[in-house]
């Protein structure tokens, strides 16, 4: 009977645990069938849809001309008119981008302005400026990951890409492809909402099928 009231006790705490995880309310989900008015990219001219038989997904397909006041990524695109603080980011990303040790793809949030802002660097050699959770506040980005993997195995294929942000705790962690072992973990609580946004440090990459659950943020 002992056993199999814990038996019990486990599984029901697993279940709540998965539930957990999504327990936050759909903000918006993307496509790009529509085309991508919901986005505002840094260089306009840099990206662009593309339509693949029954399939679009939004293309950064060339270098941008973006100068940022302080180093950070230089080609990247936002989520117009949305703030979230607790939130859950889902996106299917491909880098198209020939192989070297910094080839990347960035995911963004807590943006505040061009100089206060996070993003996650998924390089394909883990340094002191590549693979890490970073941190963008007023100077040159740092990086604030306190695990990480020693690099992200980019391939041609698509890969799907998750990052869990609790504010309460501080914690974020980020997930490549395996989504019940984060790849990069952090605690860090300078910005608790911000926007979010898709892109790369400098290189190419496509993205599609983002889905984004979190609670909206509104300015009092």
């Amino acid at each position: 009977m002992k056993t199999t009231f814990l038996l019990s006790l486990v599984l029901f705490t697993s279940s709540v645990l998965r539930a957990d995880e999504f327990d936050l309310p759909v903000v918006t989900t993307e496509n790009f069938n529509k085309g991508a008015t919901n986005w505002e990219p840094k260089d306009p001219s840099a990206w662009k849809v593309v339509k693949q038989g029954d399939n679009s997904f939004y293309s950064m397909f060339k270098d941008s001309s973006y100068k940022p006041e302080v180093r950070s990524p230089v080609n990247f695109a936002l989520l117009k008119e949305v703030t979230v603080s607790d939130f859950v980011l889902d996106v299917d990303m491909r880098s198209t981008q020939e192989v070297y040790g910094h080839q990347d793809l960035c995911l963004f949030f807590g943006y505040q302005d061009p100089s206060h802002f996070y993003y996650v660097h998924l390089g394909r050699e883990a340094d002191a400026h590549a693979n890490s959770i970073f941190l963008v506040n007023g100077e040159p980005r740092v990086s604030i990951a306190q695990k990480r993997t020693d690099g992200t195995a980019w391939t041609k294929d698509w890969h799907h890409v998750r990052i869990k942000r609790d504010t309460s705790k501080g914690t974020i962690e980020v997930y490549f492809d395996d989504m019940k072992k984060p790849v990069m973990t952090t605690v860090d609580k300078h910005f608790l909402h911000g926007r979010i946004g898709i892109g790369s440090f400098d290189d190419t990459g496509d993205f599609d099928n983002l889905s984004l659950r979190g609670k909206l943020h509104k300015d009092k």
